[in-house]
């Protein structure tokens, strides 16, 4: 292509229908042979259209098979690839034909889906859909409704906004910036700063929320010894919780333990250290004196 050619250019309207589609419709028509393949198609369609004339059938025919090969990647840091290719596709429209072959644009797809989706993965899924959820159970939990609410603005707000920057940044800027962009450490330091207060958020969620505490003490000649105030707490507060909280984790992480078994592994052991007397009944019901009659009384009532 020459200097002097103009590169045709898709309109603002195009532009964010586009970034809009693959936002919503990542996952459209998805399946085990392309995966977000159609996704990545129905995301370039309004740029196609827009820069193509509507005589210029073959070229929009090319220009849309190109785009039906496998894909996948995390859709919110993945919009830059989309953004990468719709300002390849007005350079293709505009005469550079040597970006239109299948090895030009498949290499700048597969090379940059990979790198992008461990980030992403880690970042959405690992990272920050955790933190929200925890904030807002944390309210959630006490009755509040803004916890739900606030999950959902939150992050529906912070993908928004992160998704369109990052369709902008391949838009705008291309393959470079997104390289630059990935070698800089920049998301490695925002990845670490998240996890932190995802951990301690979660810590506090922990003493908070995980109720557990023995009733063992013993006869001593000095008085009575309890093994939860004068020992565990003693150490650290809220220890019993820590611990329990990380046998969980462990057994789940290490173990490979599914989430329902370990949910029946603990119910079952709490039952029978409630039953023994090791560990102390926090139940609603207990704590406010219910006893065996009333529970009793409430579920099998006499019809007057």
């Amino acid at each position: 292509m020459s200097e002097n050619t103009t590169v045709k250019k898709a309109s603002k309207k195009a532009v964010l229908k586009s970034f809009l589609n693959w936002l919503f419709m990542a996952h459209s028509c998805y399946n085990y042979e392309r995966l977000q393949g159609i996704g990545f198609l129905h995301a370039m369609a309004p740029i196609i259209n827009d820069i193509y004339d509507k005589d210029d059938v073959e070229g929009r025919t090319e220009a849309l098979q190109r785009h039906t090969a496998f894909f996948n990647t995390e859709p919110r840091l993945g919009s830059m690839i989309v953004g990468l290719c719709a300002a390849m596709e007005e350079r293709i429209a505009s005469g550079e034909k040597e970006l239109a072959g299948e090895d030009a644009m498949a290499s700048i797809k597969y090379g940059l889906m990979g790198p992008i989706s461990g980030i992403g993965d880690t970042f959405i899924q690992a990272i920050l859909s955790p933190l929200l959820l925890s904030m807002g159970l944390g309210l959630a939990i006490d009755g509040n409704l803004l916890g739900p609410v606030l999950y959902l603005v939150l992050f529906i707000g912070i993908i928004l906004v992160l998704g369109y920057e990052c369709y902008m940044l391949g838009y705008k800027k291309g393959d470079e910036a997104i390289l630059n962009f990935i070698e800089s450490g920049v998301i490695r330091k925002i990845i670490s700063g998240a996890g932190i207060m995802g951990c301690t958020v979660m810590g506090a969620l922990v003493a908070n929320f995980v109720s557990l505490s023995t009733t063992v003490s013993f006869e001593m000649t000095t008085g009575t010894f309890d093994l939860q105030t004068n020992f565990f707490d003693a150490i650290m507060p809220k220890m019993l919780p820590m611990v329990l909280t990380l046998l969980v984790y462990t057994g789940m992480k290490k173990k490979d333990i599914s989430a329902l078994k370990m949910m029946g592994i603990l119910i079952v052991v709490g039952a029978v250290l409630g039953i023994i007397g090791l560990i102390k009944n926090t139940m609603k019901w207990r704590n406010e004196g219910w006893g065996t009659d009333q529970i009793r009384t409430m579920f099998w009532k006499k019809k007057s």
